[in-house]
């Protein structure tokens, strides 16, 4: 943990107010949905109310405050003088409760999340576990039938079978989108049965240790018509080429474009409405992205998402989704599963 304070403290202008939870468990371990963290150049204090006062005082490094339940009323009574909040953890509500006390706040954005970023060893080990768990439950799913099946049955035993295989919790609802619901990038499953000689997109992940994992792949159920299949190839080749050219130096606007450049010259540009990805760690959702509005530079140990789609109204999707560790000169691709287009029953 000290390191990773002393690496924020090097950030800093002033005192910083740690309010976001993954961000406070990042720099602590120390996890609760009602507590705050208060760093300086000498001092790191954790603040929380009784119901976590017991788990708190067995932090290391730290010097425990207990509050009221009502944190940030408390903390605007105890402290003083200037101060940073994290901006993108912080309510205007909440704003105005810590200002009603006399403080000057300071908004800061990203500080820890920058940190964030660039994983340790052990974190993208933890991340390696999440990874295989998911795999395998996939993998596993494959040799039951999907079609007859409604999507939410799908989900929902994909859900069962990353348990089984050592998941801790899912990263986000799973998604089985069939047929024209695959065209819905953030599509959530329905009782729609799957039907026969179309796409199916999954999108699934998990939690181990508090760590993320995120995957998509897409199947089919039968023979596809011709369109279908062409942007199925296309695709794969752009997300191969993605994975091929992605290096750290590399902006994230530069990333996305490998591979929504390919996408364009094969005539569904306008089909591919999202980033090409994103970075994830205790959140599946983290710096630094990858798409046409990104402002990240990639890092050697940034862990991020390498998933072009092909979105087509009424017709289906196709999007396929790999978790890479950025290196020097490329990235590692931690995701295990296969890439050629499955047929299942």
């Amino acid at each position: 943990m000290s390191d990773r304070v002393d690496r924020l403290r090097r950030l800093l202008e002033e005192p910083l107010l740690v309010t976001g939870p993954h961000n406070v468990r990042w720099l602590t371990g120390f996890q609760s949905s009602n507590a705050a963290l208060l760093v300086d150049d000498e001092h790191v204090q954790l603040y929380a109310d009784f119901r976590y006062a017991e788990a708190a005082k067995q932090v290391e490094g730290v010097e425990f405050v207990e509050t009221k339940r009502a944190l940030l009323s408390d903390l605007a009574d105890r402290l003083q003088g200037t101060v940073g909040f994290e901006a993108e953890h912080v309510s205007y509500v909440q704003y105005e409760t810590l200002r009603g006390g006399g403080l000057e706040l300071v908004p800061r954005h990203g500080l820890v999340e920058t940190l964030r970023a660039v994983k340790e060893p052990g974190e993208i080990e933890l991340i390696r576990r999440a990874v295989h768990a998911a795999d395998h439950a996939f993998e596993a799913l494959l040799r039951e039938p999907f079609a007859g099946r409604s999507e939410r049955e799908v989900s929902w035993r994909l859900r069962e079978l990353m348990h089984a295989n050592g998941a801790h919790e899912v990263s986000f609802e799973t998604i089985v989108a069939s047929g024209p619901n695959g065209a819905l990038p953030h599509a959530r499953p329905t009782d729609r049965l799957i039907g026969r000689d179309e796409l199916v997109v999954i999108d699934f992940g998990c939690i181990v240790d508090g760590y993320c994992s995120d995957c998509t792949r897409t199947v089919a159920t039968g023979r596809l018509s011709d369109e279908l299949r062409h942007a199925y190839d296309v695709c794969l080749a752009a997300q191969r080429a993605a994975i091929d050219g992605v290096q750290a130096g590399m902006t994230g606007v530069e990333a996305d474009r490998i591979a929504r450049d390919a996408i364009a010259e094969a005539g569904f540009g306008e089909a591919f409405g999202h980033g090409l990805g994103h970075g994830l760690g205790l959140e599946v959702h983290e710096a630094p992205t990858l798409s046409t509005l990104s402002s990240d530079t990639l890092a050697p140990g940034n862990v991020v998402t390498i998933e072009p789609g092909i979105y087509l109204a009424g017709r289906g999707g196709v999007r396929i989704e790999d978790l890479c560790v950025v290196g020097e000169d490329g990235v590692e691709v931690l995701t295990t599963l296969g890439k050629e287009l499955l047929e299942v029953e």
